[in-house]
């Protein structure tokens, strides 16, 4: 095949009759970019003094070439006076890849700049109709992410000349680089305008203590055998940073059965890295407040780019996803992928875990201290009823902070991870909207196979200076009525809850005490084996929201939440994690924050009241889980 045969394939014009009647010249914008590229691409094992002689020497050629384009134009029939231009774009510019909701040409200083969407909403797929193709392929070791970009680039190169067959699949393309660079570090130095994500696990202890639970349930832990591969680079994953969109999932309506089987179909259990990151609301059936309405009901993301965190290395990745019956092509999904990946930086510069320094100009919390006791007090009081089922309602707090300078969500989030090792920490953020952050120590579940895992985490006393007043601390949460309450509130509603999709679920311990940097828990975790994998969804469903963050019986609690907070709780409170081909995992958001532009930032926490709360010491809890976050915020505020 001829160099130009290379570059100028049939199939680049498929499904543009009107195109190719208008003869070559008006694709050749497009056709010298292809030139350029494959050109350089060869150029970089060439001497240096022959590739300047040849750059020289091609770019007169497409000067030349691009006047004899554009003067060609004028005899098109498809651009003749009777009939303008289609989208508004310059006629000399118009090239077969372009699709009006997807792409658009701005021309400065004789410069080109692509708008890129959002891609395409997988929720509005058939989830019965399977994708065409779903695979990753594992390219070349690289010694550095700048030889890693260099990978990727030709290999979508390949993609581009050689497209698959299929009107719809997801490829993801991976390179492992040798030596571990944290994914965070990457991400802050990244393009921040596009969308973009972030989720880290928790500590390989934690993680421990769940996996010999499913092993003393399941005899290997791996449920039927077909999990996310336990001994492979997803099951070695500490965290993932991401950029870009290849397929995303949001939606005005409450998560369904139909959202959940729409990312099902874009996930493979041979592809276990391809994941979708994201969150779903506290409670769908509440108003949508103007800061939350980015994020819909429910928001995911499969990235365009991602850098993955191993334990030992780390794979830089892009995936591509397309479905011609969500009107998105092949074509449209390269010519996005390319855009992102000329956006990406392949300079990873260490992340100063410091917030920079600024001055607040307001601070206000909703409930304020008076509002608060009375709605506290207006719990207790239902509680006491005898025609009231509450037994407990949790109550939140959103404390808004205004500065002069905007807070970098990354730098943020860099900063709490020194004291939440054993916490999940997580970022989302779609395009042109704000980012919601969290550290959070609560699982909601883990599923690898049919094996899956939650946990109860109630209860808060904060930590002793001494050793012997932590001891003495974690004696009075072990001893405490009100305290084994409302723990036991969370840890049975959790166990009946997978009763009704599992089969031998073992609560184990009973009771014990977990320990953060700043404040501990009660706890217990609690594991079953699903009859089927569709029953995820049920467990999803049924799961969220736990008594840990909404109350028992849980409507009755989640109504009077409604009718009593005056904030949009958003996502606060709600799962937050990621779906897999082989397994799953998910996060309850608390410990969060919502980080706009123009220094506006919203931080959230919330506390359970039953028999025998006092206002003024729930008060204190609130402020004691919000102190991990505006600690980091006050000494910038200084």
């Amino acid at each position: 095949m001829s160099f130009l045969d290379e570059v100028w394939k049939p199939n680049y014009l498929r499904g543009y009759p009107q195109v190719r009647a208008i003869s070559m010249p008006l694709c050749l914008p497009s056709f010298l970019g292809r030139i350029m590229y494959l050109f350089i691409s060869a150029a970089r094992s060439t001497p240096i003094a022959s590739t300047a002689h040849c750059i020289s020497s091609l770019q007169a050629l497409c000067c030349s070439l691009m006047a004899t384009a554009i003067a060609g134009v004028r005899w098109c029939p498809l651009f003749s006076a009777s009939q303008p231009p289609k989208h508004g774009l310059s006629s000399a510019f118009v090239t077969p890849s372009m699709r009006p909701t997807t792409l658009r040409i701005l021309s400065h200083k004789h410069r080109t700049r692509r708008s890129i969407s959002m891609s395409m909403n997988g929720c509005d797929c058939d989830p019965r109709s399977p994708i065409g193709i779903a695979e990753t392929r594992t390219l070349q070791v690289a010694s550095t992410p700048s030889s890693a970009m260099d990978h990727l680039g030709a290999a979508i190169a390949s993609l581009r000349a050689n497209p698959p067959d299929t009107s719809s699949g997801i490829i993801r393309l991976q390179v492992p680089i040798q030596g571990k660079i944290e994914s965070i570090d990457w991400l802050h130095s990244q393009d921040p305008h596009l969308p973009r994500c972030y989720f880290s696990r928790r500590s390989s202890r934690i993680r421990s203590s769940s996996d010999l639970l499913l092993e003393s349930l399941n005899g290997n832990g791996n449920g039927n055998g077909n999990g996310d591969g336990r001994s492979s680079a997803a099951n070695k994953l500490v965290s993932v940073a991401g950029i870009g969109s290849a397929v995303f999932f949001r939606h005005l309506r409450p998560f369904s059965f139909h959202d959940w089987s729409s990312i099902r179909r874009f996930l493979s259990m041979d592809s276990p890295l391809i994941r979708a990151y994201g969150a779903i609301r506290f409670d769908a059936r509440s108003n949508l407040s103007p800061e939350w309405e980015p994020f819909g009901c429910f928001y995911f993301v499969v990235p365009q780019v991602e850098f993955d965190e191993l334990e030992e290395g780390s794979v830089l990745a892009t995936t591509i996803a397309w479905d011609a019956s969500l009107s998105w092509t092949w074509e449209n999904a390269i010519d996005s992928l390319e855009a992102v990946m000329r956006k990406v930086s392949s300079l990873v510069g260490k992340l100063k875990r410091q917030l920079p320094r600024a001055s607040i100009l307001s601070n206000s919390h909703c409930p304020d201290k008076t509002n608060w006791e009375l709605a506290v007090n207006k719990v207790l009081h239902s509680i006491r009823r005898d025609d009231s089922p509450i037994t407990k309602v949790v109550l939140a707090r959103s404390s808004k902070f205004v500065t002069d300078t905007d807070l970098d969500p990354v730098t943020l989030l860099a900063c709490l991870q020194s004291e939440g090792k054993d916490s999940y920490q997580f970022c989302f953020q779609p395009p042109n909207a704000p980012a919601f952050i969290g550290n959070t120590p609560e699982q909601l579940f883990r599923r690898s196979g049919l094996s899956i895992s939650s946990e109860a985490l109630a209860a808060t006393r904060a930590r002793g200076a001494t050793k012997a007043l932590d001891l003495q601390i974690e004696q009075e949460l072990l001893t405490s009525p009100k305290d084994i309450l409302e723990f036991s509130i969370v840890r049975d509603g959790i166990r009946d809850k997978l009763k009704a999709v599992c089969d031998g679920v073992v609560v184990e311990p009973e009771l014990t005490v977990r320990k953060l940097p700043r404040v501990q828990h009660l706890n217990a975790l609690i594991a079953g084996r699903l009859r089927s994998e569709d029953d995820e969804y049920a467990v999803l469903s049924s799961l969220h929201p736990t008594p840990a963050v909404c109350g028992s019986p849980m409507e009755d609690a989640r109504d009077f939440i409604a009718e009593t907070e005056a904030f949009d709780r958003g996502m606060y409170a709600g799962p937050v994690g990621w779906f897999g081909g082989g397994g799953s995992e998910f996060a309850v958001g608390i410990r969060s924050a919502l980080i706009e532009k123009g220094g506006k930032a919203f931080f959230y926490a919330g506390t359970g009241i039953v028999e025998g709360s006092d206002p003024s010491l729930e008060w204190k809890e609130l402020e004691m889980k919000t102190s991990q976050v505006c600690r980091k915020i006050s000494r910038c505020l200084r």
